[in-house]
């Protein structure tokens, strides 16, 4: 009753705050008053549905069911019964949903698992529908925390029931039964479950519309397994329809959302579009960030009239992210990026802490040995439940930074706040894209594009920018340091100057492969000397260099350190009067 009336205010005053359903004009997204609405949103992903790779399970365990199973394994149906119950308890809560509205979000998009809302059709008798509780529970938390914000919420079906694509580890799809395309009743639950989310929100206008299906990958008539070479898409098509005119009944206000076959972008077949309030949605990772790299779906909003909706695009570098987005909003395309949370991870908003008895038990699932007991094993993933929470995972600063501001200015910003004189740690270096904030060989991938895959920061440590960073041994660190310094690279700092003077500068470093060599510019035209770097005695062995006579003004300044010949490492610089 409680969320009933809530639900009733919102929809009162939605109507004073200029809001109500987001809707199609045409092109465009548009709110009540038919103003554009450039979603920009982030996806909830691994939290109704695990996919293995945010758990580092990938190489011995991609989809949910067979991660559950080696839970399962270890310590039992009941003690996993209560993983997941904290998993999904701590996964997402108000918290992460304050976050993201505080961070410059206006939208979330949610991966639904079917089986949290509904049995698969093995459990049901007689060929009924029943339901669960716990999903819609989850949802309706959701959609309450996203309307205090002011946040649209996006329903995606993540995994169907079935599962609707080859590609286990996202549909948790299980071969060894039936999938959404060869069962009728598989179908079947899924229009009803459609049909039962439409009933429950048809009224509310933080919803921010359906995404019917996610990420469809089947080959129907053609060679290709995840349907890339499809014509037809004929039974894709089908459902669709079938779906939408089973919401259509009940609720005309919201937005339906749709993706074709090939991992939601393969549209053969799929129009003309059969509805007057749809969306086109794609996905897009690993190529060219270039006009041509989405002229097909910019066709498709001229062809069809009908808006375009980066429905998922993420994991790659800073700089990568930037350009997408820089490009998606110069062509009035919202978005929504992916995911949230993954275990150990630099290219997300957050990181969940990875712990070494976690550690211990990803060697264990994937070398074998000796079995670790119950106990262990349940307190380590009761842990990591924890780390979930968002007071324990670690938020990065960086990545929030090249989605918003870095795709309004090329101008840089301090990651921390530098003092001189004092200690400047390499890895904490400006925030902003390559080329203004640092410069590096390697510091995006297109490997899509390109067909080889490369890594924009070789140690995959702490930041996400091109800058290469790993973990430092060196008996005063902040954990990390830069490596694999090449020459003519360079990092930039914004730092506090507090007293004029003439300032020598301490570069703490090691080295393997021979002399480096460093100078500073500072605010782009004074040059000071060089400092030489001679070698160490290997890459875990540290030394100080100085640089003397370097004259500094008070006030805030940009000091760039320019690696004229690198092969060294670079844990700190510290500044001291002379």
């Amino acid at each position: 009753m409680k969320k009933s009336i809530y639900f009733l205010f919102i929809l009162i005053n939605s109507t004073v705050f200029g809001q109500g359903f987001l809707h199609t004009d045409g092109q465009k997204i548009v709110d009540a008053q038919g103003n554009n609405v450039l979603l920009r949103g982030l996806g909830l992903g691994g939290w109704m549905v695990q996919e293995g790779y945010m758990l580092q399970t990938a190489s011995f365990a991609g989809p949910q069911h067979v991660i559950k199973q080696k839970i399962t394994e270890l310590i039992g149906e009941e003690n996993t019964e209560a993983f997941y119950e904290a998993y999904l308890a701590n996964g997402i809560t108000k918290w992460d949903i304050d976050s993201l509205k505080a961070w410059g979000f206006n939208s979330v998009r949610l991966p639904m698992h079917y089986n949290l809302y509904t049995p698969p059709i093995e459990e049901e008798k007689n060929g009924e529908i029943t339901w669960l509780e716990k999903g819609f529970a989850m949802t309706d938390d959701l959609l309450e925390w996203c309307a205090e914000n002011e946040m649209y919420l996006i329903l995606d079906l993540h995994a169907a029931p079935g599962g609707q694509g080859h590609d286990a580890n996202i549909s948790d799809y299980d071969a060894t039964k039936p999938s959404l395309w060869e069962s009728e009743a598989n179908k079947q639950k899924m229009i009803a479950f459609w049909e039962k989310m439409a009933e429950r929100y048809k009224d509310h206008p933080w919803m921010g519309g359906y995404d019917i299906v996610n990420e469809p990958n089947w080959n129907f008539e053609g060679e290709n397994p995840n349907g890339c070479d499809e014509k037809n898409n004929a039974p894709l098509r089908q459902l669709m329809v079938d779906i939408t005119t089973a919401i259509r009944k009940i609720d005309t206000n919201h937005i339906i959302y749709i993706e074709g076959n090939c991992w939601g972008n393969n549209y053969n077949g799929i129009f003309p579009l059969w509805d007057d309030n749809m969306v086109i949605s794609f996905h897009k990772y690993w190529n060219f960030n270039t006009t041509e790299s989405i002229q097909q779906v910019l066709d498709y909003r001229e062809k069809y009239n009908a808006p375009i909706w980066l429905g998922e695009s993420g994991e790659n570098s800073n700089v990568w992210f930037k350009d997408a987005l820089t490009l998606m909003e110069s062509h009035n395309i919202g978005w929504a990026f992916w995911p949230m949370k993954k275990v150990d991870n630099i290219a997300g908003v957050t990181s969940v802490t990875k712990t070494p008895e976690y550690e211990t038990l990803l060697d264990y699932w994937q070398n074998g040995g000796e079995k670790p007991t119950i106990a262990f094993a349940q307190k380590t993933l009761m842990q990591l439940a924890e780390n979930y929470k968002m007071e324990n995972v670690t938020v990065k600063p960086d990545v929030v930074d090249a989605m918003f501001r870095q795709v309004q200015t090329f101008e840089t910003k301090a990651y921390k706040r530098h003092s001189i004189p004092g200690l400047i740690y390499a890895t904490d270096y400006d925030m902003g894209t390559q080329n203004y904030a640092y410069s590096d060989v390697d510091y995006i991938n297109y490997r899509v594009s390109t067909g080889e895959q490369g890594a924009w920061n070789k140690g995959r440590k702490m930041r996400n920018d091109g800058v290469d960073i790993q973990s430092c041994s060196d008996s005063k660190n902040n954990g990390y340091e830069v490596f694999d310094i090449q020459d003519g690279e360079w990092l930039l700092f914004t730092v506090s100057i507090e007293k004029s003077g003439t300032y020598a500068m301490d570069v703490r470093y090691s080295s393997m492969e021979g002399t480096g060599k460093l100078h500073l510019k500072i605010d782009g035209s004074t040059t000071s000397k060089s400092v030489v770097l001679p070698a160490t005695e290997g890459a875990t062995s540290y030394k100080t260099a100085t640089l003397s006579g370097i004259d500094l003004k008070e006030g805030t300044h940009k000091i760039k350190v320019a690696f004229e010949k690198g092969g060294f490492n670079l844990n700190y610089l510290e500044f001291k009067m002379q």
